[in-house]
């Protein structure tokens, strides 16, 4: 019995030590399959010390401003959790979807987040991520348009779409069979102001940025069910930055794992309309200012700057090549000729857009924005401050420059002492009108990503969809403080006199 009851115990105690030794391996699997998981996160080792990504400055709800001025939307949020995960820096360039895609080609950039579709045209120049949101794109008319409930009833309308998005190639493909008119609009506020006041008969859109504006004020219906659009990608420049792009990809399914991605998703995309109303009611003009008057500020606080730092070297330059342009010597006037000939002879978006994002392919190196914005302004202005200056000098009767010469002094002597103060009083109201147009031209450059007063006012209407509201306020911002510069100007030039 003894013996018998031995035999069983020592079956037992077996039996619990090949349970527990058959079970260990089990927990030590489990265990190292999670820790590979984290080990092949931690193997991908960033190679810069701060990644520069590009985006949209207003394609909400991907990416836009809140209330506060600060930059929120589901790109926004999945950027900065992938790269906290991954331990990367990231800065975060928002500057408009075409200017964006230019600084990624232009290597400006190291990637780009915009809720950009995935095509097999931009596979030629661009390495993709796996797709994080798969998109659909709508047809929206005003609230109580009866009159298009279908394609076919756009033969003969206008329909408007962003430059370079699924929504124009959709309509691209389809214009002839549908017979309407395709009108192409670099930003959203511009595309969806044109079918709110009657430019265009229709829009098409991505739908979660309809249903968007529709949650957020805009009077738009959508009479045709949306088609089944592509997948959104994060974008490096192909061949480059693979890191990034495994990086990116990793983090993606990680967040997906963990429901932190559906998190996202929904805070952005909701049917809760209090969840994203601001403190204040931006549907009134002192709401408006009362909630966004510190971005204005901002804005025309960037606008003034860039005028005065690029007129001031416009002033410069434009009085060399002047003074140039009525040397004696002839190839000091050929070299001016040709130089006012030039730069006055491209457009100045062009020239912007080739200093931006062509010039740095040529001189090796990336130019800021803000600079490239200066240099822009100072080329352009300086070409008619030239020829300020020279019809200002021709203006001086050229007896004095005769009788100066025949009293033995120099041509330099004589252009210092006797011919530029007279022509300086001539100049005086051209150089004020230059200053405005300087101005008024600085709006240009916000199509190179620069957040000047125009580009902010955008910024605010991609928001709060109350774009008369906002263009007025930004109307008299610039009313008030060229009338005040050309009043100042006046007083300057009697005081001259």
């Amino acid at each position: 019995m003894k013996k018998r009851n031995m035999l069983q115990t020592f079956l037992f105690i077996m039996t619990g030590l090949v349970t527990f030794a058959l079970h260990t391996p089990v927990q030590a699997d489990e265990t190292q399959s999670t820790t590979a998981t984290s080990e092949t996160m931690q193997k991908i080792e960033p190679k810069k010390d701060v990644y520069v990504i590009a985006s949209d400055s207003a394609f909400a709800p991907f990416e836009y401003q809140n209330a506060d001025g600060e930059y929120v939307g589901i790109d926004v949020s999945l950027m900065e959790a992938i790269s906290e995960m991954h331990g990367f820096n990231i800065r975060m360039d928002f500057r408009g979807f075409s200017a964006a895609l230019q600084a990624l080609e232009s290597g400006q950039a190291d990637g780009m987040i915009a809720g950009m579709t995935i095509t097999d045209e931009r596979k030629k120049t661009f390495d993709f991520s796996d797709p994080y949101f798969q998109s659909g794109i709508q047809i929206a008319v005003k609230k109580g348009n009866t009159s298009i409930k279908s394609y076919e009833d756009l033969d003969g309308k206008t329909v408007g779409a962003k430059v370079g998005t699924e929504s124009a190639d959709f309509l691209v493909a389809n214009q002839e069979k549908y017979g309407y008119e395709i009108k192409y609009f670099d930003a959203a506020d511009q595309l969806y102001d044109s079918l709110r006041v009657g430019a265009i008969d229709a829009m098409m859109d991505d739908y979660p940025v309809i249903g968007y504006a529709i949650k957020n004020g805009q009077e738009l219906e959508t009479p045709i069910e949306r088609e089944t659009g592509g997948s959104y990608g994060f974008a490096v420049k192909k061949g480059e930055n693979p890191e990034l792009l495994e990086m990116f990809n990793e983090g993606l399914k990680e967040l997906k794992r963990t429901g932190q991605y559906d998190e996202i998703i929904n805070q952005y995309i909701s049917t809760d309309e209090s969840a994203a109303a601001p403190a204040v009611d931006e549907s009134t003009l002192t709401g408006l200012i009362q909630n966004n008057y510190k971005a204005l500020l901002k804005g025309l606080w960037q606008t003034i700057l860039l005028t005065l730092i690029s007129f001031a070297l416009a002033l410069v330059v434009g009085v060399i090549f002047g003074l140039f342009s009525v040397a004696p010597i002839r190839a000091l006037r050929t070299v001016a000729s040709i130089y006012v000939d030039i730069i006055r002879g491209i457009p100045m978006m062009v020239l912007a857009f080739f200093i931006f994002f062509g010039l740095p392919s040529i001189v090796g190196f990336t130019i800021p924005d803000f600079i490239a914005g200066i240099i822009t302004l100072t080329l352009n202005a300086s070409a008619y401050i030239a020829e300020i200056v020279r019809g200002g000098i021709n203006a001086v009767p050229t007896g004095q420059m005769e009788a100066s010469r025949s009293l033995g002094l120099s041509y330099n002597r004589t252009m210092q002492k006797i011919i530029l103060p007279q022509a300086f009083k001539i100049m005086i109201p051209s150089f004020v009108n230059q200053f405005v147009i300087s101005l008024k031209d600085t709006t240009i450059i916000s199509a190179i990503g620069v957040v000047e007063l125009l580009q902010t006012g955008r910024i605010i209407v991609a928001r709060t969809t109350q774009s008369t509201y906002v263009y007025l306020i930004i109307a008299v911002m610039y009313l008030i403080l060229i009338t005040a510069l050309t009043k100042l100007a006046k007083v300057l030039e009697k005081k001259v006199k």
